[in-house]
């Protein structure tokens, strides 16, 4: 056994009965954080997990029954910008959580610059996570490696659990769905005109506005799609992104089903199971559809695919702008640079392949479970 191990085996020696995971971020960080959920339960299988997180994630646990136990919303701290950071009220919550009494807290939420120290305050008899050099706030660390075509997201993380010898070979997302959500999806989609073409949902949102390929172009896929296959095209988005939405219903020459604002997370889930092919850029749909077994097509422009896209390449294909604009386009602009056709052709190639395999989406099975 080497050193390393030896360390770990006695900082972990006792029981691990109480877990807790720091995790304030969005749907698509929080789906590629599920192995490493995963290979946690399994590691300390009688051991209750909860996740510190945004207040949308309550939702998020809701789904992931087997994984998560229980939900805390994130009080803030100094540089986190997902919450304004009021000092008297971190202080009461990390008053609780010492008084809980974890054996174990996780950090997950980057380089653990700033955050180290709010894990550290935790109380938690072990502390894991990512930092810097020097950092010695936690009592097991790394610093975190941002460069490397290995290391996509999921990889990343699964390799922080494995240092307390959890298993990292596993890495497929999952997310249930319940009954209610199974209802809301059908209910929705049988506002789609009936038809024999396949059935093609369209995301034109994400969080940041570099990370969006034009309205307008997703409405002449929308029309390329509907011309050459007969597709019947979803559209989906929060409230919040209507604009986006109706840009691309208004200059869609094809009759479009748009569904903007009407479904909540368990019901988008529940519809992308039942799509043949989404259509996203880099957002958290992308990686509902991974969790769904769903076909896609996922855009990228700044980001990056290698860290960031889902790893089943044959169920989803990713199109990288920066290799379809001009050299010296900076990485920023090259969403919106990004012509049409590529996507339409990474389309056409999804659902033909899949068509020639006798390949079909099955509802009934999400992220590798039964729905409820």
């Amino acid at each position: 056994m080497s050193a390393s191990e030896t360390a770990v085996k006695v900082h972990l020696d006792g029981e691990v009965r109480r877990i807790v995971v720091e995790r304030p971020l969005f749907l698509g960080d929080l789906l590629m954080t599920v192995p490493a959920f995963r290979a946690l339960r399994r590691r300390f299988p009688g051991a209750e997990i909860s996740l510190i997180g945004l207040p949308w994630a309550s939702e998020f646990v809701r789904h992931v029954p087997n994984l998560l136990d229980r939900f805390l919303e994130f009080p803030g701290w100094r540089g986190i910008p997902e919450v304004t950071y009021v000092r008297a009220r971190t202080e009461r919550f990390l008053e609780e959580q010492r008084a809980y009494g974890y054996d174990l807290a996780v950090q997950m939420h980057g380089n653990g610059s700033y955050i180290n120290g709010f894990i550290a305050r935790l109380g938690a008899r072990v502390t894991l996570g990512f930092a810097l050099r020097g950092d010695g706030r936690l009592t097991i660390s790394a610093p975190q490696v941002l460069r490397g075509r290995e290391l996509n997201e999921v990889h990343n993380w699964l390799r922080l659990v494995g240092m307390i010898g959890a298993r990292t070979e596993d890495t497929s997302l999952e997310f249930h769905t319940l009954a209610e959500d199974e209802r809301a999806a059908d209910g929705l989609l049988a506002e789609v005109p009936e038809g024999r073409g396949p059935l093609v949902g369209i995301h034109p949102g994400a969080k940041e506005e570099i990370r969006r390929w034009p309205p307008e172009r997703f409405a002449r896929l929308a029309d390329r799609l509907a011309s050459e296959l007969g597709a019947r095209v979803v559209l989906t988005g929060s409230e919040e992104e209507r604009d986006i939405t109706e840009g691309v219903a208004g200059s869609a020459r094809a009759p479009v089903t748009d569904l903007t604002g009407r479904t909540d997370l368990g019901t988008l889930a529940a519809m992308i199971s039942r799509l043949d092919l989404l259509v996203t850029n880099d957002s958290g749909p992308s990686h509902l559809a991974a969790a769904t077994r769903t076909p896609s097509v996922v855009l990228f422009g700044p980001t990056r695919p290698w860290q960031f896209a889902p790893l089943d390449r044959q169920l989803h294909r990713v199109v990288d702008a920066t290799d379809f604009v001009a050299p010296g386009v900076p990485g920023e602009l090259a969403l919106s640079r990004l012509p049409v056709e590529p996507v339409v052709g990474a389309c056409l190639e999804m659902i033909r392949t899949r068509a020639t395999r006798g390949v079909a989406a099955s509802p009934e099975i999400v992220g590798g479970g039964i729905s409820a």
